[in-house]
């Protein structure tokens, strides 16, 4: 029986998981898909996703592909049937056929996160933005943000001990907004290393309270080296908002 390809759109909240990735002794959002897809198809799933998230950070939009002899598959019937068998905090939104060659990590063009900051305590929104009991300088980050464009090399906000062949990131976007008690930092790039969004963010709060300025910024990127940069910024406030691809990965 001939194997299609599938993209997987969904979005999840993060604070029950262990992040995206299986691992051998925590629940994690790959894990929780592969299952009920298998259990549905009635054959052995393998998702691969669009890149990994740690323990806590969310999706709004998140990307996986899986290969599938069933045939044939209805996406929508699919999505109607997943989202049933899933639980509350995971929701597919759309499975679409691609060509056989597509990959979710691969073949995505940019990447989109937001960072949520609250400046009120809200324990409505304690598991999906970071509480500040003080106001940064936001103007004085937004400065920080327009030295990001000016580098490529961001090994001084990436995980230590990563196995990444590279550390060249394009940045496409960087910007806070302010609205109320409400911040919210958002970055484009062609890719980011691990836990990188959250060092940046972590050190722009820094700059923004005064700890460190924009001079120490340009030094802390050309170091390359993690521990000069700010702290990590705690990951309910992290969300992927975007991931986008070429048209031509789907079959219509």
């Amino acid at each position: 029986m001939a194997v299609s390809r599938f993209f997987v759109e969904l979005s999840f909240n993060g604070s029950g998981y262990h992040g995206w990735q299986r691992q051998p002794n925590a629940l994690s959002v790959q894990q929780t898909l592969e299952e009920a897809f298998s259990r549905l198809l009635r054959e052995q799933i393998t998702l691969v996703g669009a890149g990994r998230t740690d323990a806590g950070v969310h999706a709004d939009q998140m990307f996986a592909h899986f290969d599938s002899s069933s045939a044939p598959i209805n996406c929508e019937e699919l999505v109607f049937l997943m989202n049933g068998f899933l639980p509350n905090d995971i929701a597919l939104k759309k499975i679409s056929k691609v060509h056989a060659q597509a990959h979710a990590r691969f073949d995505a063009t940019h990447r989109s996160y937001k960072y949520y900051i609250t400046t009120i305590k809200d324990p409505f929104r304690n598991n999906v933005s970071y509480y500040l009991k003080n106001v940064p300088d936001v103007a004085l980050m937004n400065q920080a943000a327009k030295i990001l464009f000016e580098h490529e090399d961001f090994q001084c906000f990436s995980r230590s001990n990563t196995d990444v062949k590279t550390f060249l990131c394009k940045i496409k976007e960087a910007k806070w907004t302010q609205e109320g008690s409400s911040i919210v930092f958002h970055i484009v790039a062609n890719r980011f290393l691990r836990n990188m969004v959250r060092a940046i963010v972590g050190t722009f709060l820094e700059i923004g309270f005064n700890k460190k300025t924009l001079q120490d910024l340009e030094d802390i990127i050309k170091s390359k080296d993690r521990g000069r940069a700010g702290f990590s910024a705690p990951a309910q406030g992290l969300f992927l908002s975007e991931i986008s691809y070429p048209s031509k990965l789907y079959i219509d």
